[in-house]
């Protein structure tokens, strides 16, 4: 085989990596533009489990389209995707506990950066208000309060399906895919644990940056658990307890939206 032959071959494959990360990676970048123009007046997961199932299986299909085209560019391997089950059957109690360690951990970084705007004078304390109810706004962009506490099939919909397959899956196979292009595209700089925990902060980036449309405090949760998940995926070389904590983290989020209401009418 000449040089001649190798640069072309090489070239060949530096440009199928480049369809694949425009593809993968601009799923997500395509968010922010779009999300930060779109006025949503109902939730994203609609008010029936119908509809839910609908939104669930457009999102799953969309973004398996997406996926299928840029490995039928980039012909990656399992290796390289981080797609192996490593851990055999720990990898479930793992994904459980890290996804314990996620919330503690976002709690006390959000804790911290409060404390830190509120004595720098960066965020004033009349603005404290507004900031700690983007949460339960940003739920309520997500999945319908109502339908979740009067609907058990939604209910169990939401902890299941749009946990798990919408939210664990599909955004973990997005953070390795893109991760995957970034390492073949620039392995001198991605390549490594610290190249690839480099990698998974700046996909963090994006990712906290296409949930702007939820307001500033969940999209700099979303940057955090991003960062964090990606983490994990680079120190077990496998997104599996990754994708087990995000759905665990999501669930458990949606979960405590009824009981949360349920307590606030009792008291009221």
């Amino acid at each position: 085989m000449t040089t001649e032959t190798v640069v072309r071959q090489r070239q060949i494959s530096r440009f199928r990596w480049w369809i694949h990360l425009i593809l993968i990676g601009g799923y997500f970048a395509a968010a922010i533009p779009l999300g930060l123009l779109q006025h949503r007046r109902q939730p994203a997961l609609l008010a029936t489990a119908h509809g839910l199932l609908i939104v669930c299986t457009w999102e799953i299909g969309i973004f398996g389209v997406i996926f299928g085209f840029a490995w039928l560019a980039s012909r990656a391997s399992a290796e390289e995707l981080l797609l192996k089950w490593r851990q055999g059957w720990w990898t479930i109690p793992l994904g459980i506990g890290y996804s314990i360690a996620l919330r503690v951990a976002i709690a006390i970084i959000v804790f911290l950066m409060m404390a830190i705007l509120l004595l720098t004078g960066l965020l004033p304390r009349e603005s404290l208000a507004q900031f700690s109810t983007e949460g339960s706004t940003a739920v309520e962009r997500i999945v319908d309060v109502s339908a979740m506490q009067h609907n058990r099939a939604y209910f169990w919909l939401t902890l299941t399906i749009a946990s798990f397959v919408v939210g664990g899956l599909r955004e973990e196979l997005w953070r390795s895919g893109t991760l995957a292009a970034m390492r073949a595209l620039w392995p001198k700089l991605f390549e490594g644990r610290d190249g690839q925990i480099a990698g998974v902060a700046l996909i963090a980036i994006v990712f906290g940056l296409a949930h702007l449309t939820l307001g500033l405090l969940p999209a700099a949760m979303a940057m955090i658990l991003g960062f964090l998940l990606g983490i994990i995926m680079v120190v077990h070389q496998s997104i599996w307890a990754a994708v087990i904590a995000h759905g665990m983290f999501d669930a458990t989020s949606f979960a405590l939206v009824p009981i949360a209401l349920e307590h606030l009418q009792r008291a009221h």
